[in-house]
């Protein structure tokens, strides 16, 4: 996959991560999500199952402050931070994507996630560790 066609893609996802609703076209409509939070996996087949385990897993809208998007031979590898806010509190993420792009969308879609930390753990972290890039 050539570099502005992976990007492109990429940047259509991180809308979907911050909005919950994914562009037009984004994923096939047999689209296969594999997600591996902290201990657990599962799994979706078809767009509108992946976009419901998404909404259910995250119904607030966000923020992707970062992202960095790498083309593989069929598709790209995606790491972002999200940021969100609801009721109780607010949250942080890593994720890390591997997407295979089948006629221009999403086919096959593995999600590898550190788990949601609430304002508490994210102030753990940072008066235990100090980080050498953000």
């Amino acid at each position: 996959m050539n570099e502005s066609t992976a990007h492109e893609l990429a940047g259509k996802f991180v809308t979907f991560l911050e909005t919950g609703d994914p562009p037009e076209g984004l994923f096939r409509p047999d689209v296969f999500c594999d997600f591996t939070p902290p201990q657990w996996r599962l799994q979706s087949t078809g767009a509108e199952e992946l976009v419901q385990t998404r909404r259910r897993s995250h119904p607030a809208r966000g923020a992707v402050p970062r992202w960095r998007c790498d083309p593989t031979p069929t598709g790209f590898v995606l790491e972002v931070e999200e940021r969100w806010t609801d009721t109780d509190d607010h949250w942080y993420c890593r994720e890390l994507f591997r997407a295979d792009v089948t006629e221009g969308a999403i086919s096959d879609l593995s999600v590898y996630c550190t788990g949601d930390w609430n304002s508490a753990q994210q102030e753990r972290h940072r008066s235990e560790v100090t980080l050498l890039r953000p």
